[in-house]
Order: structure tokens, then C-alpha cells, then sequence
């Protein structure tokens, strides 16, 4: 009997247990659904006001005068020339920072010697320093009056107010993309394939194609993808260093700057579209690389 007894009030506390679920549980997806909607809401509405209006408003302005005005804007003289330097600048960037970002990663993270945070550190420096501040370092560095200015000068050599002025000042605010991207993986995969092969009389660069290579290809191509944004978005140390020079060292950006405070709203939308289609084409391949990369 006790048995019994036992048994039932068993039963009785299961029940008493699903019933007290089945009042909780649909509170609870209640709760939980409603926080999702509420969040999701939220995104939707940031996304819309931060990223889609602003492109909503950039096309409407471009176009608002007509194909016919867009087409002229866009092929204005000026602005295909500020297209091929923000070009030139973006494949100068991404090549040296590259193969800077390969040797420095695969340095940091195969290689223990003193003084290796300090080098990592110091190539994150962009990150911290505005970019005008970097501009005016290398108008104080390679202008008239600045370091190397009588070297320079007395060598015929232009830097600052001048195309190499541009890529340099590119060049130094892309610097650590494709590294950062890089040294995470090289670190993770270690080294001791790398040693196996050289044990096997493997040579450097056999060793770099067939071993390092196929860990890091999906990380080098998002750094590139990255560094290329950065690159052709670039402002602050260029407006600085290129003495905005029109048609000799105006990129996209000052271009449009320029427009804009000629109150030419109109060709200065029109110019903004380009680097709207030029990021728009850089965010599909980067979706296409993370996805590749996962």
C-alpha cells in the first residue's frame, strides 16, 4: 500500500509539473517572440535610416535633373580623371599593403624575437591616428620646409601636393587591413608543417605555395577586399597632402567635395553614385568571401 501511495503522489507531482509547463511555455515563446519582432524591428529601422535612405537620397539628387545632366556630371573631364587616381591609389594600396601584410604576417607569427609585440603594435598605428594627423606628418615630413624637403627638392622629387603624395597617404591609412586579417590565421595554423617540409628539403617558396598559401587564400582576398574600400573611401590624409589639384590630385571623394561647396548639389550626387556603385560592387564580393571563407 505504501508502494501504492508512493506511486500516486509520483504521479500526481508529474502532472502537477506538465501542467505548470504547459502554462509557462507559450508565456515564454510569448516573451521570446515578442523581443525577436522588437529587435528585428529595430535593425530594420537603423539599416533603412543609416544605409538605404541615404542611397535613396543620393540617387534621387543625382537624377534629378535627368539622365541626360547624370551622364554629362559623370563624364565631366575632372571626374573621370579623380576616377582613375581613386583607381590608381586603391591598386597601389592593395599591392603593397599585400605583400607587406604576407611577410609581416607570416614574420609575427612563425618567428619569436624581441621587440614582436611592439612591431605588431606599430602596425596597427593607423587605426589610432586620425588620418589628417598622418596627412600633415608627411607635409611636415616631405614638404618645402620638412625633413627631407631639401633632398627632395634639390633631386627634382614632388611628394607632397603630387600623385605620390596621394598613394602614400592611401598606403599609410590601409596599412594593417590585410595584415590583421592574415596573422590570425597564420598564428592558429602554426608551424610545424612548415618545418616538416623544410626537413624534406621543401624550398621557401614551394613551401609558401603549397603549404601556407591554401590555409590563408580566403583571408589574404578579404583583407584585399577591405583595404580596397578603405582605399578608395579615403579622405582625410589626402585632402591634406594632395592641395586639392584639380584633375592632377583630386580622388572621388575631394571631387566631391569640391562640387558641393561650388553648390553644384547636382554633379556632386552624381559623383557620390559612382563610389555608391564602386561599394555596392565591393560589398557583393566581400559577402561572397565570407561565406566562401566560413
Amino acid at each position: 500500500m505504501k508502494n501504492v501511495k508512493r506511486t500516486y503522489e509520483q504521479d500526481m507531482e508529474g502532472d502537477g509539473i506538465h501542467s505548470l509547463q504547459k502554462v509557462i511555455e507559450p508565456r515564454r515563446n510569448e516573451g521570446s517572440c515578442t523581443v525577436k519582432y522588437f529587435l528585428i524591428g529595430v535593425s530594420v529601422l537603423f539599416l533603412f535610416i543609416m544605409l538605404f535612405l541615404p542611397l535613396m537620397v543620393v540617387a534621387a539628387n543625382a537624377l534629378k535633373e535627368g539622365w541626360r545632366v547624370y551622364k554629362e556630371n559623370v563624364l565631366d573631364e575632372y571626374t573621370v580623371k579623380a576616377l582613375k587616381l581613386t583607381l590608381l591609389a586603391a591598386v597601389t594600396a592593395v599591392t603593397t599593403n599585400t605583400v607587406f601584410g604576407i611577410f609581416a604576417s607570416f614574420l609575427l607569427s612563425k618567428y619569436n624575437f624581441r621587440g614582436r609585440q611592439l612591431l605588431a603594435s606599430l602596425i596597427d598605428l593607423p587605426f589610432s591616428i586620425s588620418p589628417v594627423i598622418a596627412g600633415l606628418v608627411f607635409i611636415l615630413t616631405f614638404g618645402n620646409i620638412g625633413w627631407m624637403g631639401g633632398f627632395l627638392k634639390a633631386n627634382h622629387i614632388k611628394i607632397v601636393f603630387a600623385v605620390p603624395g596621394v598613394l602614400l597617404g592611401t598606403i599609410f591609412v590601409t596599412l594593417p587591413f590585410v595584415f590583421r586579417e592574415l596573422f590570425p590565421v597564420m598564428n592558429a595554423a602554426g608551424k610545424d608543417e612548415e618545418e616538416a617540409a623544410a626537413l624534406m628539403g621543401a624550398g621557401g617558396f614551394t613551401i609558401f605555395r603549397k603549404i601556407t598559401f591554401p590555409h590563408i587564400k580566403w583571408a589574404l582576398l578579404y583583407g584585399m577586399v577591405l583595404c580596397t574600400a578603405r582605399a578608395m573611401g579615403e579622405f582625410g590624409a589626402v585632402s591634406v597632402i594632395s592641395g586639392h589639384l584639380r584633375g592632377k590630385t583630386n580622388t572621388l571623394p575631394l571631387q566631391v567635395e569640391i562640387l558641393y561647396n561650388e553648390f553644384n548639389t547636382t554633379a556632386a550626387f552624381s559623383v557620390s553614385s559612382i563610389l555608391v556603385i564602386l561599394a555596392v560592387l565591393i560589398l557583393i564580393v566581400k559577402s561572397f568571401v565570407e561565406r566562401k571563407r566560413k
